[in-house]
């Protein structure tokens, strides 16, 4: 989603590009003759679907791109998208399903156009990626099949960011950044985007746990490089056979690396849980299958399990909770910014109201199955 540090900064960064402007940077910016272009749903800043037509000089390359025109303070942090587009292309070349990234004429990852509007200049970074091939997971049922290789999807990731060495990589530990999970007692001074609820207090009481027994224990975790946003939009998944009791999908792209940074390992996998739940039709079963995935290549230790339903609860409440005061921002923005919303609340509230050993225990137990054979 591609979001900065600072959330009051929304109402005044996001692009506002035409299709028509769109279009003439492909060709200005990169170099393609574009044919077809259509706007992406986008949280704050702005991407489109570009098809290209062949020219004599691209016979054989791919006619499908997203161009992604970054928020105007995103734009001031060129460091950290430089660092995103490597880690794209790092990840491509270890085997992973992501974007390639194209470079502009000037044989650049990004470009830094501005715009007039009259009463300012803004400026702002624009990138190509291929168009990835799949559907969002959120638009096709989830089988615990598919729930254990997302999650072993997330470990897989993170242990492959290890490896990854780049000048500027630092730039990752962002401190304030709200999206870091480790940030969620930040989500105080938007609280007033819930009024008087239930759910302004269930917020509350997480965030005041959060402090006192995952906070505590940030220096018993293990530090990685989080892709921070697995959710169920940004994993793409494509049918590799048809069977009378339905499809079986594989993962076939990952998107949107701009909520990058300097996490532990815990933190990836309660994330991707957290979005896995939103789409289920028995979301306390979904923790036990991801959990399973992700430790079949990094095994959780006792302290970091001890953290993860407290961190599943966090990550809901700062997508909730961001949600609302964002809305406020953007009313015309609603339908995109609330789609966690809609049974984020009732999963939350479900999973405060049966507490942690009881959650606990579904999840463990569901993910000990794997070790037997048995998955439930």
């Amino acid at each position: 989603m591609s979001r900065g540090d600072d959330l009051q900064s929304q109402a005044l960064t996001k692009p506002a590009f035409s299709e028509t402007q769109a279009s003439a940077l492909v060709e200005s910016v990169f170099g393609l003759k574009v044919s077809k272009i259509q706007p992406l749903p986008s949280y704050d800043d702005q991407n489109f679907h570009v098809c290209v037509s062949r020219t004599k000089d691209t016979t054989d390359g791919p006619t499908e791109y997203v161009l992604k025109i970054s928020n105007t303070e995103s734009s001031k942090t060129p460091e950290l998208i430089e660092v995103q587009s490597h880690i794209i292309m790092f990840l491509r070349a270890a085997g992973f399903p992501t974007a390639s990234v194209c470079r502009t004429k000037g044989d650049n990852l990004t470009s830094l156009v501005s715009t007039d509007s009259g009463s300012e200049i803004a400026s702002y970074l624009v990138r190509l990626l291929t168009y990835l091939p799949g559907r969002p997971i959120a638009e096709i049922p989830i089988s615990p099949q598919l729930l254990y290789e997302i999650g072993r999807l997330a470990g897989k990731l993170d242990k492959t960011l290890e490896k990854f060495h780049h000048p500027k990589l630092s730039c990752l530990h962002r401190e304030n950044f709200i999206w870091n999970l480790k940030n969620v007692p930040l989500l105080e001074k938007y609280l007033y985007a819930l009024g008087q609820s239930r759910n302004r207090e269930i917020v509350a009481q997480v965030i005041q746990l959060f402090k006192g027994e995952v906070l505590t224990k940030l220096g018993d975790f293990r530090e990685c490089v989080n892709h921070g946003d697995l959710n169920d939009h940004n994993i793409l998944v494509e049918a590799i056979k048809s069977a009378p009791e339905g499809a079986t999908y594989h993962v076939s792209g990952i998107l949107d690396f701009g909520d990058m940074s300097y996490g532990y390992y815990v933190f990836e996998v309660a994330i991707t849980i957290m979005y896995m739940m939103i789409e289920s039709k028995s979301p306390l079963h979904v923790g036990g299958h991801v959990l399973a995935g992700f430790e079949s290549v990094i095994p959780l230790t006792p302290v970091e399990r001890g953290a993860l339903f407290l961190l599943v609860c966090g990550r809901f409440c700062q997508s909730l909770v961001i949600a609302a005061h964002s809305c406020q921002l953007h009313p015309e923005n609603k339908e995109y910014l609330m789609i966690t919303a809609k049974t984020g609340w009732k999963h939350l509230q479900q999973m405060f109201d049966m507490g942690q050993e009881a959650v606990e225990e579904i999840w463990f137990q569901t993910a000990r199955s794997y070790d037997s054979g048995i998955a439930m």
